[in-house]
């Protein structure tokens, strides 16, 4: 890894940065992702904190589980730009599948290396994690992309959420039985998913019997991915802008409804991936996409209103490592307020945005804040025209 005084066009190992003319679009949808995704991970209170902004328990989604499926959508639209413009360029397809390799090596090095901040000692060391499974589907995604066809892709695709449906929904867990049967369809324990992380993962899981990035639901997380390749082959055909935008729109409507029609048979699920969630998630994505295209795309609406996004997409790994090790930061140090010893976050809240509102609108404020206050190295970086690459 590596900071760069230039402008890279693989400057982003989370979201490889689009070439060959740029979609001011995707820069935005891009930095809006990672904005909010420090919103929501950084809560002043996270008991308090408006249902938006917090994942649904189990069962249903909020607008907060819409992020990272947004993040693994980008990054095949992403992918099909970069690798597009760096095979016109003369290189071979064994060299980006090398370059592939070592990106993926290196983001889930990073991801692991934020793990261990939290970690007390080696046996609590979480393996799985947000960066790990960025790596596992870019990797493998980057890979469909140069080795198959768009129909090939499509099978593969078709086979991830057919076959994920049919091993959680109608194959017999060891030790509980038939879901749906003997105990209740995808419930939070006796899954095969959570089973197989027991079973599989080595160290700390998230949620002590499972974790919401475990092994079998990354299959899924996959196909969330190709979504987005296929997305980057239909923009960068040689169809209309407006046509463009119109089938984004209609494809992303009929995602979310064939979503919400799987949805009474295999429920939409953030923690498990359901298939279900893939299909209305991507719907989401490409609605979002479409309208960012049409606004700044095709109307050339932009401004001072974009801007703090697009400083945010250009140093996406900068921002997301910023934003853990601050956090981690604040937490760790302690002291006394009232009588009481608080960690950090909950001095800071308690201090200094608490006695303003109600808690809810309190904890927003703090999220906020901290956005902010990432946003101030990215910036400066962003002025000094340094991007963080691998």
């Amino acid at each position: 890894m590596s900071a760069s005084s230039e402008p890279a066009r693989n400057a982003l190992p989370i979201l490889p940065a689009v070439t060959g003319g740029r979609l001011a679009s995707l820069d935005l949808f891009r930095g809006a992702t990672i904005a909010a995704m420090i919103l929501v991970n950084i809560p002043g209170n996270e008991d308090a904190a408006y249902w938006p902004l917090k994942h649904a328990e189990w069962n249903g989604w909020t607008p907060t589980d819409l992020i990272f499926p947004f993040f693994l959508f980008i990054v095949g639209v992403s992918l099909v730009f970069s690798f597009a413009s760096r095979l016109k360029r003369g290189d071979s397809r064994t060299a980006l599948l090398l370059h592939t390799f070592r990106r993926s090596a290196i983001i889930a090095a990073i991801g692991l290396g934020l793990n261990a901040l939290f970690a007390m000692d080696f046996r609590m060391l979480r393996i799985p994690g947000v960066l790990q499974r960025i790596a596992l589907c870019y990797l493998v995604a980057a890979i469909l992309f140069l080795c198959l066809g768009r129909q090939g892709r499509a099978m593969v695709a078709g086979a991830l959420l057919l076959g994920y449906w049919i091993l959680m929904c109608f194959v017999p867990v060891p030790g509980f039985g038939l879901p749906g049967r003997d105990v209740p369809l995808l419930h939070p324990d006796w899954n095969l998913a959570a089973y197989l992380d027991r079973k599989l993962v080595i160290g700390q899981l998230y949620e002590g019997t499972r974790d919401p990035e475990g092994l079998l639901s990354t299959l899924p997380a996959i196909a969330t991915t190709l979504l987005g390749v296929f997305t980057g082959e239909w923009l960068r055909s040689k169809n209309s802008p407006q046509k463009k935008a119109a089938w984004m729109l209609i494809s992303g409507l009929a995602g979310l409804a064939l979503g919400c029609v799987w949805g009474v048979w295999f429920p939409i699920n953030k923690k498990l991936w359901t298939s279900s969630y893939v299909l209305f998630t991507g719907g989401f994505a490409l609605v979002c996409l479409a309208v960012c295209y049409w606004a700044n795309d095709i109307r050339n609406w932009r401004g001072a209103w974009t801007k703090p996004f697009v400083i945010f997409g250009a140093n996406a790994i900068a921002a997301y490592m910023i934003h853990i090790i601050l956090a981690v930061c604040i937490y760790s140090f302690h002291a006394q307020l009232d009588g009481r010893t608080l960690n950090g976050q909950d001095y800071l809240f308690q201090r200094f945005f608490a006695p303003l509102t109600g808690p809810s609108f309190a904890s927003l404020l703090y999220s906020v804040a901290f956005v902010l206050v990432c946003f101030l190295p990215i910036w400066l970086m962003y002025r000094k025209r340094i991007f963080l690459k691998v």
